[in-house]
C-alpha cells in the first residue's frame, strides 16, 4: 500500500511538472521567439544598405536603421476590437504609421498612405496605419470618411503605448510616425513626420523590399 502511495504520488507530481513545463513553455517560447527574432533582425544591415540609395527625394529624411530591431510584439486592437500585433503580418512588407486626428500632418499624409496601399497591397504588402487617439473610434472614422480614405482600416492604440514605446527606442519625435519593416517583423528604417508615400520615390523604396523578399 504504501509503495502504491507513492507511486501515484510520484505521478501526480509528474504529471503537475509536465502540465507547468507545457503552460510555462509557451510564455518562455514567446519570449524566446521574440529574442531570437531581435538577434535575427540585427544581422539585417544587408537590407539597410540595399536601401540606401533610395533615400532621396520625397524620402530623403528617411532615416535607416543601425541596426534593425524587430517589432514584431508591437500591439494594438483591430477594427473589431480585437488584440492585433504587428507580428501578424509577418511574411509581408509592412509601411506602419501612427496618426491621430489632431495631427495635421497627419490629414496631409494619409490619402497618400491609401495610394500607396491601393498600389502595393496584396499578399506581399500592406500600410497598417494605427489611430492613437484616446477618445475612442467616431472621431477617427469620421476623419478617415471626411478625408475619402476607405482602404485604411481603423486600428488603434488608445493607450498610446507604441508611441511611448517607439519613443523611448528613439524612433518617434511627434506624429505621423511611419515605420518600415521587412517580411521579419525587422523594422529596417523609420521616418518622423509626413512625407508623400504616393510618389516614384517611395515606390521605389517599397520595390526594393519586395524584390528581397521574392529573393
Amino acid at each position: 500500500m504504501k509503495v502504491l502511495l507513492l507511486a501515484a504520488a510520484a505521478g501526480a507530481i509528474a504529471g503537475s511538472l509536465l502540465l507547468y513545463g507545457k503552460l510555462g513553455g509557451d510564455v518562455y517560447d514567446g519570449e524566446a521567439v521574440v529574442a531570437n527574432a531581435g538577434v535575427a533582425c540585427s544581422a539585417r544591415n544587408d537590407v539597410a544598405a540595399a536601401l540606401d540609395p533610395f533615400i532621396r527625394g520625397e524620402m530623403a529624411a528617411v532615416q535607416l536603421a543601425d541596426p534593425p530591431s524587430y517589432m514584431g510584439d508591437l500591439s494594438f486592437k483591430s477594427p473589431e476590437g480585437n488584440d492585433a500585433s504587428l507580428s501578424d503580418w509577418n511574411g509581408k512588407i509592412v509601411v506602419f504609421n501612427l496618426w491621430a486626428t489632431w495631427c495635421a500632418p497627419c490629414r496631409a499624409e494619409m490619402p497618400a498612405l491609401s495610394n500607396l496601399q491601393a498600389a502595393f497591397s496584396g499578399e506581399d504588402f500592406e500600410v497598417v496605419a494605427v489611430n492613437i487617439d484616446t477618445s475612442g473610434a467616431d472621431r477617427p472614422l469620421a476623419f478617415l470618411s471626411d478625408i475619402e480614405v476607405a482602404n485604411l482600416p481603423l486600428y488603434s492604440d488608445q493607450s498610446t503605448d507604441i508611441f511611448t514605446t517607439l519613443k523611448q527606442k528613439g524612433l518617434a519625435f511627434g506624429m505621423p510616425t511611419t515605420l518600415i519593416v521587412d517580411k521579419d517583423g525587422c523594422q529596417v528604417a523609420h521616418l518622423s513626420g509626413p512625407a508623400e508615400w504616393d510618389s516614384d520615390d517611395a515606390k521605389a523604396l517599397v520595390a526594393v523590399l519586395m524584390d528581397r523578399k521574392q529573393s
